[in-house]
């Protein structure tokens, strides 16, 4: 699964850790909206790994958890969805509005492959400082370079360069931005 090769969602073993994973979104959706201690504790309990100052604003939920990477000053907003049968990489001081879907899940392009319900993932890789609009989507595959932005509905199928604004469905780059200094 980790490697992108085709695999088996319904084996014992990842039934189990994505029951698992919804018992922990279960814990970390229902958490008090004050207890920002708390709920950086379950992150830390269950994402791959987690830089300072993160907040992830309830609901949210994933397939497994330990895929997902998120770097400083990480903040997602509420109804976020990662389905991390890949890694999901966030560098520094990234934004994500509501409703920001992260899929890294893919299928078989043929529908004959497609009946035999395997599946493969793709990672999804984020740059620092990148700002990711409501009800955008980050496809399998896909890197978002530093500094971009993704416009809210976005579907982005295709890598981003860095220093940019794209937008649309699929999205595409609509301007270029100032690199820093």
């Amino acid at each position: 699964m980790l490697a992108g090769d085709l695999y088996d969602p319904m084996v014992p073993d990842l039934v189990a850790r994505r029951e698992a994973a919804a018992e922990w979104t279960r814990r970390f959706n229902t958490t008090d909206p004050t207890d920002a201690a708390g709920r950086a504790d379950l992150l830390a309990e269950w994402f791959g790994s987690v830089g300072d100052r993160v907040t992830v604003e309830p609901p949210f939920r994933c397939d497994y958890g330990e895929q997902i990477h998120v770097g400083d000053d990480f903040f997602a907003n509420y109804g976020c969805v990662f389905l991390d049968v890949c890694r999901i990489e966030f560098g520094d001081d990234c934004l994500l509005g509501p409703g920001v879907h992260v899929y890294t899940a893919t299928h078989p392009l043929d529908a004959e492959s497609r009946r035999t319900r395997l599946e493969y993932g793709k990672p999804v890789t984020v740059g620092d400082e990148v700002w990711v609009g409501g009800r955008a989507v980050l496809n399998p595959g896909v890197t978002v370079g530093d500094r971009a932005m993704v416009a809210s509905g976005a579907v982005v199928t295709d890598d981003v360069p860095s220093d940019c604004v794209v937008q649309g469905n699929p999205a595409e780059v609509v301007k270029r931005l100032d690199p820093p200094a």
